[in-house]
């Protein structure tokens, strides 16, 4: 999506998001697919088809929202952005207690609240040189707050399928994709994106092995996820994928020496504290009988 194509003052930049989303989408319900139909034949899917249709509308607007916050959000929020979107560990778990009533252990919290606060204080850099930054909230932080309470609603739809339906990692992937396609396929039509994206890769077909390479990694690792949601919680999805980011950075500096602040240091022994602890009394996660 960063790259140029083309020579000279005719370069173009990839802008159909959309439908790269769109087309992600299809080879990971075809994935999935090829998954149940090898591993889950036998297996029946009694979930209910309104659930994957919210989980898949709440997936796509948490992305949606979290992508467009970007064009409005000042320079210091920006810097936090991924450790902002981390509170979505609080999302997930606020409304699972509040929706689905579950019940997690006191250390859980105290283990999420340390991790997301370790990485934040990782990522976060703030704004050098003179002058007082003017900004306030607005609409960017808004798309913020509405990215957040989606993917709490992801978690909890999620959460409700594994729970009630004892739904199959392979088949929450297909579904969920499958209407995602709908919802996206729909878009791009409505906007004309499609018809663009159809004469960019006329001009420049070498697009498409990235796009299809792209799909086929997104596939893979979207597996992998799906996995972790139906087998270990959401929430202990949220803790991998926040803990990802630290780490991915945190290899950076050991392996290039690069140099690292007091701040991140507090950070980073914030994390491995949360992890720690969570590890060691965050687990059982309990329901109430309903």
């Amino acid at each position: 999506t960063r790259g140029r194509y083309g020579e000279g003052a005719k370069q173009e930049k990839f802008k159909y998001a959309l439908t790269l989303v769109f087309i992600q989408c299809v080879i990971n319900a075809a994935f999935a697919k090829l998954l149940i139909q090898f591993f889950d034949a036998v297996k029946a899917d009694r979930t209910r088809s309104w659930l994957y249709a919210a989980c898949s509308l709440s997936y796509l607007g948490a992305m949606v929202s979290s992508n467009s916050a970007l064009q409005f959000v000042s320079y210091p929020t920006q810097r936090v952005l991924g450790a902002v979107c981390d509170v979505a560990l609080f999302t997930v778990m606020l409304l699972g207690v509040t929706l689905l009533r579950k019940k997690y252990p006191p250390a859980k919290y105290l283990c999420v609240l340390l991790i997301v606060a370790g990485v934040a204080l990782f990522l976060y850099k703030p704004k050098k040189g003179a002058g007082s930054d003017d900004h306030v909230f607005g609409y960017g932080e808004l798309l913020l707050l509405l990215s957040l309470t989606l993917d709490g609603l992801t978690g909890v739809s999620q959460d409700h399928m594994r729970a009630h339906y004892q739904t199959g990692s392979n088949h929450m992937m297909l579904n969920v994709n499958l209407w995602s396609t709908l919802f996206l396929g729909a878009g791009i039509l409505f906007t004309g994106e499609l018809w663009e994206f159809l004469s960019f890769t006329e001009r420049y077909p070498s697009v498409i092995y990235n796009i299809l390479l792209f799909g086929l990694t997104s596939a893979l690792g979207q597996s992998f996820i799906f996995m972790t949601v139906v087998y270990f919680g959401p929430l202990t999805c949220s803790i991998i994928t926040t803990t990802r980011k630290f780490f991915t950075i945190l290899a950076s500096v050991i392996l290039f020496a690069n140099p690292i602040s007091t701040m991140q240091w507090v950070g980073t022994v914030l994390v491995f504290l949360g992890l720690g602890l969570d590890a060691k009394f965050g687990k059982g996660v309990k329901k109430t009988s309903h």
